[in-house]
């Protein structure tokens, strides 16, 4: 029987060479971010020989959310025993993160043993590094517009280092503290994400990107490599009284972190419009469309 404890940064080597195996592009196939996030979904992990099971335990129905494991072995096997596990807390056994080609080699496997849903609002954003760093073309017209605004703010970028943390972390916690939600289950798991981030910082292999403006942080980012070809953003955060500052940092940060990569995964919306909004003015190359099934 599987059994789940929590994530710790010693096992980021074996989770690491899962993830490396399987070359997912979710955001959710991110070591740094199943470390960060934890919280938010009160998420525990667990092995099966050469595969990396997450899963998260707090759900409204109380079912338990699974994302498909990563790494090498039958999938008819390990996700066997993901189902002996639910069926011994008494739930069906439910996974995320699916995309349409593991969708597919569920279908071959488990022809008609399961239902299927999808929000759009877990899709994650996937766009061209290039775009992001160069903003090319007609329909960019208007972010190009943002970055000259930016510019004329006199801004310092620089690439994040130990010296930033501490500003960074003020940063954050002062705009925690200026929302009015600010005992919301998501903000609080929040601020936790960010301090691990920042914790483990080079544990993690993480790079981040700091803009200061008269010598004060305006805005930060974190990120780190997903798979191949691909660079994930896990946080930005950035004041809004500057205008332009939010295009200012997702495009010096597409220009240095992500340098290399063909593509920049800026996670999902959440459903909220505004986010929405702002995550397709930025044309993405193609949403990753992400599903659910729950097995019979």
């Amino acid at each position: 029987m599987l059994e789940f404890r929590d994530i710790d940064i010693t096992d980021r080597e074996r989770i690491t060479r899962a993830l490396e195996f399987s070359q997912f592009m979710g955001c959710e196939y991110s070591f740094s971010n199943n470390m960060a996030w934890k919280r938010l979904g009160d998420s525990k992990i667990s092995f099966y020989k050469d595969f990396y099971i997450c899963c998260s335990f707090r759900s409204d129905d109380g079912i338990p959310r699974f994302f498909l494991p990563s790494g090498k072995g039958s999938y008819k096997e390990v996700l066997g025993e993901m189902k002996k596990y639910s069926e011994s807390l008494g739930k069906p056994l439910r996974v995320a993160g699916i995309t349409d080609t593991s969708l597919e080699m569920l279908g071959e496997l488990f022809p008609g043993g399961f239902e299927t849903e999808t929000d759009d609002g877990d899709w994650d954003y996937i766009y061209y590094t290039s775009d992001l760093a160069e903003l090319p073309g007609r329909k960019y017209h208007s972010k190009r517009n943002h970055l000259a605004r930016f510019n004329e703010l006199g801004a310092d970028f620089s690439v994040m280092t130990e010296k930033d943390f501490d500003d960074c972390i003020t940063f954050s916690t002062m705009e925690y503290n200026s929302r009015s939600a600010g005992s919301d289950h998501s903000f609080i798991a929040e601020q936790y994400a960010i301090n691990t981030y920042f914790s483990y910082f080079d544990e993690l292999a993480l790079k981040g990107g700091v803009i200061r403006i008269d010598g004060k942080i305006a805005a930060f980012t974190i990120g780190d490599r997903l798979n191949n070809d691909t660079f994930c953003v896990h946080i930005e955060k950035a004041d809004t009284g500057f205008n332009g500052i939010y295009a200012g940092i997702n495009n010096c940060f597409a220009r240095t972190a992500a340098a290399g990569y063909k593509y920049v995964n800026r996670e999902e919306d959440l459903g909220l419009e505004g986010l929405r909004r702002s995550k397709r003015s930025y044309h993405p190359a193609f949403l990753l469309k992400k599903y659910t099934v729950t097995f019979k």
